[in-house]
């Protein structure tokens, strides 16, 4: 079984004040495992050069690929591409395709802080973003994207022309009427029994989710069936 890991760092301290919420976990992590990513781990820091560095050389190690989201605007607080740039050890230096992208888009609007979203790592490749123009780019496994969703989903649908996905994961999820206490010991020894499958259990009014998620069919199809068995025992008992 083939298995790609991703992880997302979200930058911004407007996400750690509680300012802004979040919304592009939730789409990247369906929209990797559609293509056989596994969206494994997601880490939010502020915008603090050194935290963005130690990060992303942590975490591009670690993962087949990393995403960030968020510092790639174009006021003094956006400090993602000259963090990566440091990261990887290479200069920051004016983009002459972001550039002429920027000109194109704004006119004689264009200014020194439209210009800094130009900016780009030596060496990354650009991410297209038809939303606003500002790319987005990579360099080596790390996918560097705006925060704001709408732009942010432009630019994955760029990047995702790029990734090599794994083995497709499969889900099934079975509804019950009954609390987590009384299948916590028989869901919990099933879930001993089939280690490739994840199991997870999801509490709701009025009863639980039992979700099953796992690249290996057969594995899924008999722990699946195995647990409605369980349950049609419990409810008899």
């Amino acid at each position: 079984m083939k298995k790609i890991k991703a992880a997302l760092i979200i930058i911004g301290d407007e996400i750690l004040s509680g300012r802004t919420q979040d919304k592009n976990i939730n789409f990247l992590a369906i929209n990797l495992a559609q293509i056989g990513i596994i969206l494994s781990e997601v880490r939010v820091i502020g915008d603090f050069e050194n935290e963005i560095i130690d990060a992303v050389n942590e975490m591009r190690k670690k993962f087949d690929y990393v995403f960030t989201s968020g510092g790639i605007g174009p006021t003094h607080d956006d400090i993602t591409s000259a963090s990566i740039a440091k990261a990887f050890q290479v200069k920051i230096e004016l983009n002459q395709e972001a550039e002429q992208i920027l000109h194109k888009f704004y006119g004689v609007e264009i200014n020194e802080a439209r210009l800094k979203m130009a900016m780009i790592p030596y060496g990354a490749s650009l991410l297209d973003n038809p939303v606003s123009s500002a790319p987005g780019f990579r360099i080596e496994n790390v996918f560097v994207m705006a925060g704001i969703p709408k732009i942010f989903q432009a630019m994955f649908f760029a990047a995702s022309k790029e990734l090599q996905g794994g083995d497709l994961i499969l889900s099934k999820e079975i509804k019950i009427d009954l609390t987590e206490s009384k299948i916590a010991k028989s869901f919990g020894d099933l879930q001993g029994k089939y280690k490739d499958v994840a199991m997870g259990s999801y509490p709701f009014d009025g009863g639980t989710s039992l979700v099953f998620r796992s690249t290996n069919k057969e594995n899924l199809e008999q722990s699946f069936e195995e647990m409605q068995k369980i349950i049609a025992e419990l409810k008899l008992s």
